[in-house]
């Protein structure tokens, strides 16, 4: 074989190993448990709203402090990687979301029907 069709075919086969190793290396950005608990609160908000057991105040200010979540979790990602304490805060933040969820749902407001 050439000696030149021999470095071209090594060149691409190392390539193609680095490719599928890129692919198969986790996402550092990646929040999925993030994600999944911001969806599961907002459910909670929402299911708050449907049975009346949050008022419309109660609503904007839990939705804004989603709102706030998300945005720090933007933040978190803009460099292309979540560092354990970016993590810790978001689930900092989002425990303490949670707390709030409950507290509004199960206060002595309602929504007037």
């Amino acid at each position: 074989m050439n000696p030149i069709k021999s470095l071209v075919a090594a060149v691409a086969v190392s390539f193609a190993s680095f490719g599928a190793l890129a692919q198969s290396a986790p996402d550092l950005a990646a929040t999925p448990r993030v994600d999944q608990r911001q969806a599961n609160q907002e459910q909670r908000i929402d299911q708050g709203v449907a049975s009346g057991a949050l008022t419309t105040r109660e609503t904007h200010r839990l939705q804004k402090e989603q709102h706030l979540i998300d945005r720090a979790e933007d933040k978190a990602k803009a460099d292309g990687k979540v560092t354990p304490h970016e993590r810790k805060r978001l689930h900092h933040l989002q425990n303490r979301a949670s707390r709030d969820i409950r507290r509004q749902k199960h206060d002595a407001q309602t929504r007037h029907r």
